[in-house]
Formats: structure tokens, C-alpha cells, sequence
């Protein structure tokens, strides 16, 4: 059994680690609310608009209109890497790596294999283990420090810039969707080309433009694209701080647990230690009696 001062030593260390990870997790749950305020604001227009944007480039005959929306062999595909700057949020940073590897290992294998499948990681943890494995073409950690629309909007349009280039002919986000503090959704959703409307085109809704359907389309298409872009960052962002408090509210009861298990273990010691010492005493008085 271990002696009284390092019971105590390590009871010490418990106590300032659960001070840490109580204090993360207040910290966690304040930015949390923001942000959940601001995806929760964006997904009803985030989706209304994307609606929409299915809408009209499914419409459209002429290619050279539907740049945005050109089904090409995937050649050459980059995959988006949502992930954070910080750790200490459990699962949520190894979520997204495992989902990249599995694409490509398995469904872009040949592109892995031939140089053709890149990688964009945004967020340090990402970044830091897919550049060991795969093509990471670049990163754009610094958005974490000032996360609006303009910033990520500038990563969206270079993006799209490339897509209509040709430098890639898919494009994909991967990213944690949130759904509340305790769940996050692992998502892997194709940015571009924009996914077409399923069943007859016929049906779709008819739009009156003003003041000409070019004018509109030149405009609502890249800005639908760019809050899209901008809702997955967000999703991201929400997720990262609900999973981190989740993390360190588990970490915190946990430390709870040991420092009441070696309350007890000291109490035994403490406990031993005072019955030996009286053991002592007692046969030391017999010894001098005789």
C-alpha cells in the first residue's frame, strides 16, 4: 500500500485537474450557446436556398450556364477536412480522420493510389495527421480566429474557382453535423457539382426571374455554395465545443470518482498506520510490565 504522502500528492494533482476540466467545461458550454445560436439560425435559409439552387441548375439545358453543376468522372477529387484547432474533445477530431482515410482507401482507392485525390484540411488536429498520410494540398487553420461569412467565404470561392477550372472534378465536405451537446453527426456531404433534384424535372417549382435568370443565376449560385460552406463550418464549430463539454463534464466526474476512491485509500492507510502504531505502544508497555 502506498505511503500517506503520496496518497495525499496524488489526491493534490486530482483536485487541480478537476479544477481544469470543470473550468473547460463552463467555458465550453458559454461559447457552445453561441454558436448553436448561429447554426440554428442558418439551416432553415441554408436549406431554402440550396433547395433552390438543386432547383435551377437541374433546369438548366445549356452546360456553359451550369457551371456549377457539371458531372465529371472523378479523376481528381479534394476532400474538405473539417476538424479544430484544439483538442480535448473526445472523439470528435478522430471522427473526421477515420471518415477521410475510409474514403480513401475505398472509394477514392484509385485516386489515392494515382496522386489525384488531395486533401484541404481545416483545423490543426486534422491537418497535423492527414499530412503524414495523404496529399494535404493546403490548410486554412486561421479561420478558427475570426470565424463569419467573409472569411469562409474566401476558402468557398477558391474552392469553386478550381472546381470550374477543372483542377477537380468532385468535391467533398467532411465535417461533424450538430445535433445537440451530446451528439454530433459525422457527415460526408458533396459540395460540388451541386447535387441535382431527385425524380421529375418537370415538377420542380417554376421561378419567375427579375430582372433575367442569368443575372440571378450568376448571383444566387455562388452565394448558395458559400453558405453551404458556411453552415458545415458552423455545424463544425457547434459540434466541436458541445463535444469538448461533454468531454470534460465526463472528465470532470471522473476525477470526482478517483479523488473519492483515494479518499478511501487513504482513510485504509491512515487507518493502518494509527492501529500499528498503537500495536507498537501497547507491546512496548507489556515488555516494560514484564
Amino acid at each position: 500500500m502506498a505511503n500517506l504522502k503520496e496518497i495525499r500528492t496524488r489526491i493534490s494533482s486530482v483536485q487541480k485537474t478537476k479544477q481544469v476540466t470543470a473550468a473547460m467545461k463552463m467555458v465550453s458550454a458559454a461559447k457552445l450557446k453561441k454558436a448553436q445560436d448561429a447554426i440554428v439560425q442558418i439551416r432553415p435559409f441554408a436549406a431554402k436556398l440550396h433547395e433552390i439552387l438543386s432547383d435551377l441548375t437541374g433546369s438548366l439545358t445549356n452546360s456553359d450556364e451550369n457551371l456549377y453543376g457539371v458531372e465529371r468522372k472523378p479523376e481528381k477529387v479534394l476532400l474538405i477536412a473539417i476538424s479544430s484547432n484544439k483538442g480535448l474533445c473526445g472523439g470528435f477530431n478522430a471522427n473526421v480522420i477515420k471518415q477521410v482515410t475510409i474514403l480513401a482507401e475505398t472509394t477514392y482507392a484509385e485516386q489515392n493510389q494515382r496522386g489525384s485525390l488531395h486533401i484541404l484540411a481545416i483545423g490543426k488536429q486534422g491537418f497535423e495527421i492527414l499530412r503524414k498520410h495523404f496529399n494535404v494540398v493546403g490548410e486554412h487553420n486561421h479561420v478558427y480566429d475570426n470565424l463569419n461569412f467573409e472569411s469562409v467565404s474566401t476558402i468557398a470561392s477558391l474552392v469553386m474557382k478550381e472546381f470550374v477550372e477543372g483542377k477537380y472534378d468532385r468535391v467533398e465536405l467532411v465535417y461533424n453535423q450538430f445535433k445537440n451537446a451530446g451528439v454530433q453527426i459525422l457527415t460526408t456531404e458533396q459540395f460540388l457539382p451541386v447535387v441535382q433534384p431527385e425524380g421529375d424535372m418537370s415538377s420542380q417549382t417554376e421561378y419567375i426571374f427579375e430582372p433575367n435568370q442569368e443575372e440571378i443565376l450568376d448571383e444566387l449560385i455562388p452565394r448558395s455554395l458559400r453558405t453551404q460552406f458556411f453552415k458545415a463550418m458552423l455545424d463544425s464549430f457547434a459540434s466541436e465545443h458541445g463535444a469538448r463539454m461533454t468531454a470534460m463534464h465526463k472528465a470532470t466526474d471522473n476525477a470526482s470518482d478517483l479523488i473519492q476512491d483515494l479518499n478511501l485509500t487513504y482513510n485504509k492507510a491512515r487507518q493502518a498506520a494509527i492501529t500499528n502504531e498503537i500495536s507498537e505502544i501497547v507491546s512496548g508497555a507489556d515488555a516494560l510490565a514484564n
